[in-house]
This record gives structure tokens, sequence and C-alpha cells, in this order.
């Protein structure tokens, strides 16, 4: 859930509460310009937004809570998030993902999580698996995102409704099996979460 400006005041010093504040009006401005002056405008507070992580912080989690709170406040569309997601780096990336549950309704911004989770960024696919990709991405999809996660050491506490999607899947159970008998095979580590993910889909011998 993206997070309140007055949630976010105690994590922000008064140089970062003011930039914020200022780019938060900024992102009000384009949200309520005119069609002939919003290129304009919208250009300020993007700007903001790809700037955040150089004036509010250094832990990743606020800079996170800028952004995502930007693009509620100018109500960023599936188009705007688009391409503030293609055209921005991993961090910029990543904001926009975990912003997808409050601005976007229905599938249509799959293709940017189904994006995320062709990289081996651990960052992009742990945003990747959160609530909009429970509700939204296919049963094949989400099960190869659980693989994905396993193969790139991402936590299976980030994947959103695990317990409830995994319920009685026998399908990723087998997946969940393959996987590990491939490892075991290549004398590679079984992935601790791996047990836990078949042990949830009730297959667990």
């Amino acid at each position: 859930m993206t997070p309140t400006r007055e949630e976010l005041s105690p994590r922000l010093d008064a140089a970062a509460a003011s930039w914020l504040d200022e780019a938060l009006a900024e992102a009000a401005t384009a949200r309520d310009a005119a069609p002939a002056a919003a290129d304009n405008v919208a250009a300020a507070w993007e700007l903001r937004f790809a700037a955040a992580g150089r004036h509010c912080g250094r832990s990743a989690g606020t800079v996170d809570s800028v952004r995502t709170l930007l693009l509620q406040e100018a109500r960023a569309d599936l188009a705007t998030l688009t391409r503030l997601y293609h055209q921005g780096a991993a961090a910029e990336r990543r904001a926009v993902l975990l912003a997808l549950p409050d601005r976007v309704e229905g599938p249509g911004a799959l293709p940017l999580t189904e994006d995320a989770l062709r990289t081996n960024d651990t960052r992009l696919v742990a945003a990747a698996v959160g609530p909009y990709a429970a509700a939204h991405l296919d049963p094949h999809a989400w099960r190869h995102a659980i693989l994905k996660c396993l193969f790139t050491g991402v936590d299976l506490d980030a994947v959103d409704g695990l317990d409830r999607r995994a319920h009685g899947d026998a399908e990723l159970a087998r997946m969940l099996a393959d996987f590990a008998a491939e490892r075991t095979a290549a004398g590679r580590s079984v992935p601790a979460d791996l047990h836990r993910a078949l042990n949830l889909t009730g297959e667990e011998s």
C-alpha cells in the first residue's frame, strides 16, 4: 500500500521533506493540468521521480515509498507507468512495480511484471511477485515466478498470496520436485524455501 506523506515524515530529514513537498506539488500540478500543458508539467515531476534517490536518503525502502507516493499523487496511468518503467534504472522500475496494485485495475500491466521476472535482478523479481502478480498472473506464469525466486535466491516471503495459490497445486509440486532433482544431480544445494513451498502444495513426502 502506498504510504501517506505523514507516514513518510519520520523517515526524512528537513531537506528531503522539503524536496518531497515540492515534488508532490509538481505531481499534483501535472495531474490537474490542461491537456495542452500536460507534457511540460509531467516532465517536471517525472524528473523528480528519477532523482528521488539523490534527495531522500540512502534507504531503498524510503526511496521506494517516495517514488510510489509521487506516482499516486500524479495519478499515473498505465501509459505513464509503462514509460517510466522502460526509461528508468532498476530502482525506478522497482518503484513502478510496487505501485501497480494501487494504480492499475485489471491485468493491463502484466507485461511489466513479466519483464521483471525475465531478469536476474533480485530487486525486480521480489517487487514483481507482490499483490499485483498474486491477483493477475495466470497459474502457469505464477508457478514459473516461484521457480524464478528459488533460482535467484529471492525469499519466498516476498511472494504475495503464496499460501493461498500454492495450496493443492499438484503441477507446482511437480515443478518443484523436478527443480530439486536437477539441483541435486548437478551437485548443488536445494533452497530451503523449496521445501516450504512444496509443503504448501500438500505434496511434500
